[in-house]
């Protein structure tokens, strides 16, 4: 497999999960990861991808009227909770992410990064909570 160019994070962990598609990693927008790597170096410690790139197939991208910014390769899920989605979230309020959503209750806490473009239904720059 060819190697990242981010230094933190490999094309094993951005490529889809749903093991019906042939994605590498290489899906991955590199204007959005060069960001996600600027997060990386800020927070000073290593961030958890829950959620990268979802192929169209990806049963959460399938239930979707029109598949979301990760099948763009420009999303991706944080692994977090407490202090450390806290800072998280401060460092990537100074970044250009577009969409931010937060998922802070229950066993699978995360925060959303994007830089998914402005679309119908889509309006940007945006924050959500789950």
């Amino acid at each position: 497999m060819k190697k990242s160019p981010w230094p933190n994070f490999s094309y094993a962990e951005l490529r889809c999960r749903c093991g019906k598609c042939d994605s590498d990693g290489t899906e991955m927008d590199p204007t959005f990861m060069d960001q996600v790597q600027v997060l990386r170096e800020r927070y000073g410690k290593p961030l958890a991808i829950s959620s990268p790139y979802r192929c169209p197939r990806h049963p959460v991208e399938a239930r979707k009227a029109t598949p979301g910014a990760h099948s763009l390769g420009c999303a991706v899920d944080i692994a977090c909770r407490g202090a450390d989605a806290v800072e998280i979230l401060r460092l990537a309020m100074t970044l250009p992410f577009t969409g931010i959503g937060i998922s802070q209750k229950g066993a699978s806490r995360f925060i959303h990064l994007d830089m998914a473009p402005a679309a119908a239904g889509r309006p940007r720059p945006t924050l959500w909570s789950y």
